[in-house]
């Protein structure tokens, strides 16, 4: 029974097992056929879940009305006309203080006394340079008399007439510096050194006992107070060549610090330089901020946006432009393949310095009306 078995079973395994050999080449190659290939470089294939999960959104490159700001630098600066530095016009010992640093102080107010022996020197070269011009005046009209009948030389006339001229030119040397110290700031040899103007007290450099050097008198002088207000400040930006002809007077600016990053404080633009910086080829454009608060600071570095005319030209949401390293990409959306959509990744060129909400494309292979991704970028450039 067993070799009766074996033999009819024998054909049927062995046509079994061709036809089983024959057929695998087929499935195999069947499998291979239905593979779905690999995305060309820069493209990213994702299901409808993969961009619900990523929430990507996507808007149309168009022309749009870009560049109405210029982004620039600048620093927060005293209003010139609001501030005073206050020297010494005498040298001297400083014998009395009478403010301290953060004092409110009125025009006319004294700040400090200094003992100065220049108070005597300009009072006593004075009287010296009168009594001179007296006696030259006296020689002259002598040598003027004695002229008119022949008494004389026309030399030692001359010479009468420069010595007048001299002693009078003294005394107005004399006059003119003595006139420096006010009759009311002088009591002996003591000199009083007054505010010219309302404000704060911002900065004291001078004790009693301190020895001062004087403007008038040579030697290096130092500043002793700055006296000023703050309520109104300038900011001193640096626009660069390219864009100084858009900038114009009046203009509107915004400029907001690292002391209250939460807040923008507006000002205009009342002035631009006529020359450029030699070191860093900008402009200096002064802007004016009221500052009743004295949130400003002088001495505040400051980013400055400075409004100016709007233009069209072919841009790209800011939010659309992604950074890779030294390059700058957009995904594009080029619709659905299959069952998934299809993005791409483009270089372009945009102008990244400028301040409304678009960018300018440069450079690239964008066209008007394709769209490009605006939320979720970061993630498709994660999936290549």
């Amino acid at each position: 029974m067993k070799a009766v078995f074996d033999t009819h079973l024998a054909p049927l395994a062995l046509f079994f097992c061709s036809t089983l050999c024959a057929g695998l080449p087929a499935c195999s190659q069947t499998s291979h056929a239905e593979e779905t290939p690999p995305p060309p470089p820069n493209v990213v294939l994702a299901s409808e879940s993969q961009l619900e999960k990523m929430k990507i959104a996507t808007a149309p490159v168009d022309l749009e009305n870009v560049d109405d700001t210029i982004l620039a630098t600048g620093k927060v600066a005293y209003d010139d006309q609001r501030v005073e530095h206050v020297f010494s016009p005498v040298t001297g010992k400083a014998v009395k203080v009478l403010v301290q640093l953060g004092a409110h102080v009125k025009k006319g107010a004294p700040l400090v006394l200094i003992e100065s022996p220049d108070i005597g020197v300009a009072t006593s070269d004075l009287g010296k340079a009168n009594a001179d011009l007296i006696a030259a005046t006296h020689e002259y009209q002598r040598q003027n008399e004695l002229s008119e009948t022949h008494a004389t030389s026309q030399k030692d006339l001359e010479t009468a007439a420069d010595n007048f001229r001299k002693a009078k030119a003294e005394v107005e040397r004399a006059t003119q510096k003595a006139q420096l110290f006010r009759e009311s700031d002088v009591t002996g040899q003591t000199y009083t050194l007054r505010s010219d103007l309302d404000g704060e007290v911002f900065m004291k450099a001078v004790t009693p006992g301190m020895e001062i050097s004087g403007q008038y008198t040579g030697g290096n002088p130092i500043e002793l107070f700055t006296i000023g207000r703050t309520d109104q400040v300038w900011v001193l930006a640096d626009v660069y060549e390219l864009d100084i002809g858009r900038v114009a007077l009046g203009a509107k600016v915004s400029v907001s610090v690292a002391s209250w990053p939460d807040r923008t404080f507006d000002g205009k633009v009342d002035w631009i330089s006529s020359s450029l910086d030699p070191n860093t080829h900008a402009t200096k454009v002064r802007c004016t901020f009221e500052n009743g608060d004295g949130a400003l600071k002088p001495e505040m570095f400051a980013s400055v946006k400075l409004s100016v005319s709007a233009k069209q030209a072919l841009a790209v949401p800011r939010s659309a432009v992604l950074r890779l390293g030294d390059q700058t990409v957009v995904f594009v959306d080029r619709g659905p393949t299959g069952d998934k959509e299809r993005f791409e990744r483009l270089p372009v060129t945009v102008d990244e310095g400028e301040g409304s909400p678009w960018l300018t494309v440069e450079q690239g292979l964008l066209e008007r009306g394709e769209r490009v991704v605006t939320n979720g970028a970061i993630l498709l450039s994660g999936m290549l």
